[in-house]
Formats: structure tokens, sequence, C-alpha cells
């Protein structure tokens, strides 16, 4: 993997997480609130989650 891809998969994290904030402010709020109500543990598994099926899909496409 050359650095040039490692830049463009960061590229692309910034802009899918700036997608909901731009078109929905509200929504995104009431999103982080949520997220700041619950415990750690199910953050955590929520972003193990996440980080495994990003794991997968990037297997599928490469």
């Amino acid at each position: 993997m050359a650095w040039q891809d490692l830049w463009a998969a960061l590229a692309l994290v910034l802009v899918i997480e700036g997608i909901l904030p731009f078109l929905n402010p509200r929504r995104y709020r009431e999103l982080i609130r949520v997220l700041d109500r619950m415990d750690d543990a199910t953050v955590r598994r929520v972003g193990l989650i996440s980080m495994l099926l990003g794991l997968g899909l990037l297997y599928l496409v490469r």
C-alpha cells in the first residue's frame, strides 16, 4: 500500500464524516447526545463492529 492510498483513504473518511453535519446539523447533534448517554462498553462495541465491517468491505473491494 502506497502512502498516497493511505492519505486518499483518510481524506475520504473526512468527507464521509462531514456529510451528516453538513446536511442535517440538528440530527447530528441529536446523534452526539445519544452517543453521550451510552456507556463505554457499548460505544466500544459499535466501534469494533464498524471497524470489522470496514475491513470486510475493504477486503471485498481490494
